[in-house]
């Protein structure tokens, strides 16, 4: 029985002793993140007014040495504080932007950066992008998504990175003509030729294909429709990624940037509901409207 003792008492101080260590680790992110974190706030209070979708702060989860460290905000205060942490078995590379529910956080909603966002005020843009996307999230995003014949063919499949990997005909000729006189359109405001031109894609692509671009236009370029704004309001130059071919997935955020622009000045207020947002650019010409009207 001494020898038993003798044995236990080593290995009971030496797990006691990595859970103080495992506790001040945690203190030390904490304290290291508290006040670029309290940082969201003073943005925030500088792109709130911009857009109903920019009015709320999201939890935020830094992934440092292969560990989430999952910081939420403090109800009533201008701060966070650490809420979880747990290792990263999604192998997040550096650099990362993203918004996703974490698997093991009840699958909460967060997002989910590495330490280098916080080194330029570009960084904080980038996160209130990614709260976007948590407000599309909360906004009816999963309930869209189940009206999707793309996704319920990819949840038959499996295949969990759709959004990512479908094969859009980006190279399609008919296409990269008509979407890129569609962006001119958007951009100049030509209501009959966007109308048109917009048709004119309907014709193009097929059910599917029509419904992974509205999906992006909506889900990425709303995203990057109100970065825009924010970099503006923050003083840094517009992006303006993925304007010029070869087309690829990201030229969906600038067609989606433009035409949330567009129904902006053609329909007060268009752009201020998620849900009816998504359903204004979702919906399909069935006929080519007459230059007078507006497109839909």
């Amino acid at each position: 029985m001494r020898r038993y003792a003798a044995w236990l008492l080593p290995v009971l101080i030496f797990v006691a002793l990595g859970a103080a260590w495992g506790q001040d680790a945690k203190g030390l992110v904490a304290a290291k993140y508290a006040a670029p974190l309290k940082k969201i706030f003073d943005y925030q209070a500088v792109f709130a007014p911009l857009d109903p979708a920019l009015a709320k702060v999201y939890p935020v989860a830094i992934v440092e040495n292969k560990t989430f460290y999952v910081f939420e905000p403090v109800p009533g205060e201008k701060a966070y504080r650490l809420a979880a942490s747990a290792p990263d078995a999604y192998g997040v590379p550096a650099g990362v932007r993203a918004a996703m529910p974490l698997g093991f956080w009840e699958d909460r909603m967060a997002c989910v950066v590495t330490p280098d966002v916080f080194d330029r005020p570009e960084g904080y843009v980038i996160i209130f992008h990614e709260f976007v996307h948590c407000a599309q999230w909360e906004g009816g995003e999963r309930e869209f998504k189940q009206g999707l014949s793309i996704y319920q063919k990819a949840m038959s499949k499996k295949d969990y990175m759709w959004e990512l990997q479908y094969p859009f005909p980006y190279a399609k000729p008919a296409f990269v003509d008509t979407y890129r006189a569609l962006l001119e359109a958007w951009e100049s405001g030509d209501t009959a030729a966007a109308a048109s031109l917009r048709a004119d894609l309907a014709k193009i692509l097929t059910p599917e294909e029509w419904e992974y671009m509205t999906w992006q236009e909506w889900k990425e370029g709303l995203a990057r429709n109100l970065e825009n704004r924010m970099r503006y309001a923050a003083g840094l130059p517009e992006n303006g990624g993925g304007a010029n071919p070869p087309y690829d997935r990201v030229t969906f955020y600038v067609g989606g940037d433009k035409f949330i622009r567009f129904l902006g000045k053609v329909e007060r207020g268009a752009a201020g509901d998620l849900g009816a947002l998504y359903r204004k650019i979702k919906a399909k010409p069935d006929r080519r409207p007459l230059p007078s009207q507006i497109p839909i």
